[in-house]
């Protein structure tokens, strides 16, 4: 922790950010002391990332009104090189990686160490070997980034920073495609750099547990206005209700809706799935995979990263993943199969990805264009969409869904990841789905958001949709779902009744490597 002492580092007054007639900022103000982890709070859209890109240069002086003040010095920023050079590097959500480059070429990408009038490849991997045992990775510098997990990526990139004379980072959103291990790990490494190397760090999060263990202080910021600073330390610890509140502008009494199942017969089996890794057809990614969901049920599946969550889910909707996959599938107790994503939508099953950015959306679409694209065919006849009736069911979404956007015109990738998330079940929930697959369906948003969202979800089961959470945070499934498996190596570890457990058990099921009986996958 700084002292109470500490100088101030980074000053930012007034700041003013406008695009077009909408006001994204208006007269914010923070102050970050030297030395400690600050941490900035609020809901998709707020424009915690806005004022960050303010700081970097991403928005460049002139484009925004307000003055910035670092380390002593009015900055005037015209692009992310200016601030870096005064040891200012931002880390965005979305990484700014290249997979098929090694680790040692990403992190001197664009910064190159030269001899001569050449790249000095051996120079770079020395340093990229130093930096990378500064951030706790023991990895050689010539591995591709394709070949580390997401964890590891995040990693790099801290790494990368390293070698810019490094004073304060940014990151945002840095633990958002993390399991909480992997978040506590890299939340370590930020406060080990800050305690040997003096490093500053501003983290966006929407966390709250990891806020409440790593920042020393957090600002909040709402429709683009500073709304409160708090102080944490061992005497004033977080207090999260009053931060939910301060976030979305409401008490939230419980983060998770009170739901009362209304189970039905069984709707959806999976008995026996296997499945290969599509690049090494010897290498078993699913194990005899084995599980049930009723009409009205919320299951979730919990496991840490290479568990075989995601891999199996694509694999099941349409050999989306994986190769020889094998075993059998029920839907109202009828074998079916889904040999293509055509053939499980046409069933009644959906799956929303993960990864909305890239696979769940197209960013330069409408949200009308995203909302009606899983469902083209019923709003087609001979081959021209009905526009009229596409209108009338991305209206009746965005209202519904709550979305922060004044018009189903506006493009996907100018909205917040919150309503991104919203317009991917907006897509899929407009085909009536019988079974919802949902891949970490609140990632990398705020409580406001996630809570419309769980409302959604109880909406669908409550009539009759079987429902099926993939979830890295073990809160959000024992607060929503009826049951839970938990899921290692490819096989399933354990069933359990999610009200009749906790995370401690979760997880020692999520590090077993014993499968339970297929009978037991049917609890």
């Amino acid at each position: 922790m700084p002292s109470k002492t500490a100088d101030i580092i980074l000053e930012m007054k007034h700041i003013v950010k406008k695009f077009g007639p909408v006001t994204a900022l208006k007269e914010v103000t923070l102050s970050v002391k030297r030395g400690e982890i600050f941490s900035i709070c609020g809901e998709n859209g707020a424009g915690k990332s806005t004022l960050m890109n303010v700081l970097s240069g991403v928005y460049p002086h002139g484009s925004y009104d307000g003055e910035i003040i670092y380390d002593g010095e009015t900055c005037a920023f015209k692009t992310i090189r200016d601030s870096e050079e005064k040891g200012i590097v931002i880390i965005h959500q979305e990484l700014a990686l290249v997979p098929y480059m090694s680790i040692s070429d990403n992190i001197f990408l664009g910064n190159p160490l030269m001899k001569g009038l050449a790249i000095d490849d051996a120079a770079q991997r020395r340093r990229a070997q130093e930096v990378l045992l500064q951030v706790g990775l023991d990895e050689d510098p010539d591995t591709l980034i394709s070949s580390i997990g997401v964890g590891k990526q995040q990693l790099v990139e801290i790494a990368k920073a390293l070698t810019k004379d490094l004073k304060l980072i940014i990151l945002d959103e840095p633990t958002a495609a993390l399991n909480d291990e992997d978040s506590f790990h890299l939340l370590g490494i930020i406060d080990k750099l800050r305690k040997e190397k003096g490093i500053t760090a501003i983290i966006i999060s929407h966390k709250l547990n990891e806020i409440a263990a790593s920042a020393d202080s957090v600002q909040v910021i709402r429709d683009g206005t500073t709304i409160s600073h708090l102080e944490i330390d061992a005497t004033h610890p977080l207090d999260e209700s009053l931060l939910i509140r301060d976030m979305v502008g409401r008490p939230m009494d419980s983060r998770y809706p009170e739901h009362h199942a209304k189970l039905g017969a069984e709707l959806f089996r999976v008995e026996k799935w296997k499945m290969y890794h599509p690049l090494d057809a010897k290498r078993l990614v699913a194990k005899d995979v084995s599980f049930n969901v009723k009409a009205g049920e919320i299951i979730g599946f919990a496991g840490l990263v290479g568990s075989g969550r995601t891999e199996t889910a694509m694999s099941i909707f349409g050999h989306q993943y994986g190769t020889n996959a094998s075993g059998q599938l029920f839907l109202d107790g009828k074998e079916i199969r889904f040999p293509n994503v055509r053939s499980a939508v046409d069933a009644g099953v959906a799956y929303a990805t993960e990864d909305r950015k890239t696979y769940g959306l197209n960013l330069i679409s409408s949200i009308r264009e995203n909302t009606s694209l899983a469902s083209l065919g019923t709003l087609s006849k001979h081959g021209v969409i009905d526009r009229a009736v596409e209108i009338k069911i991305a209206e009746k979404f965005r209202k519904d869904f709550r979305m922060k956007a004044s018009t189903i015109e506006m493009p996907a990738g100018n909205l917040s990841g919150g309503n991104q998330q919203k317009v991917v079940l907006s897509k899929w929930v407009s085909t009536s789905p019988r079974v919802l697959i949902l891949d970490e369906p609140t990632r990398g948003i705020d409580v406001g958001a996630k809570y419309d969202i769980y409302e959604i979800i109880n909406h669908l089961a409550d009539v009759g949709a079987a429902i099926i959470v993939i979830s890295s945070e073990l809160t959000e499934l024992l607060g929503i779902c009826d049951r839970i498996y938990t899921m290692n190596m490819g096989v399933i570890t354990a069933c359990l009744d999610a009200k009749l457990t906790n995370q401690e058990e979760l997880m020692t099921f999520m590090t077993s490597s014993v499968p339970i009986s297929q009978a037991a996958a049917y609890a």
